[in-house]
């Protein structure tokens, strides 16, 4: 049985999706780009920045379905620009701890309201 996770500590999905989705012991989190929650707005600065406010967004959903990015076991990492990625990594290494998740990294060639930056994961229990 599927249920939807949604808090208004992260944006509020901006088409017909959910932020998260349980099935049984799995959480898949839909992509978040850096958006204030409390303005709908982007957030100003470069991709650290955007990376920041993208995973405080994670933890939000994270939390709301009782998880911690301890339980994250992939993530996919959306750049508009592969040049940011040690950026991107530097901000991200202080969210994860070992053992890592899997990861993916792709260039892209846009983002949505013209981010730099989008990360989905899936965590288990």
């Amino acid at each position: 049985m599927k249920s939807v996770i949604a808090t208004s500590d992260a944006p509020q999905a901006v088409g017909p999706y959910s932020q998260a989705v349980a099935v049984g012991d799995f959480l898949f989190c839909a992509g978040q780009i850096p958006l204030d929650p409390a303005t709908g707005e982007l957030v100003a600065g470069d991709v650290s920045a955007q990376t920041e406010r993208v995973l405080q967004n994670l933890a939000a959903v994270l939390r709301a379905s009782g998880m911690t990015f301890g339980h994250v076991v992939k993530t996919t990492v959306f750049l508009t620009d592969l040049a940011h990625f040690a950026a991107m990594n530097a901000v991200y290494a202080k969210y994860f701890s070992e053992p890592f998740p899997a990861r993916s990294t792709i260039q892209v060639a846009a983002l949505p309201k013209g981010a730099q930056v989008e990360i989905e994961l899936t965590a288990a229990k």
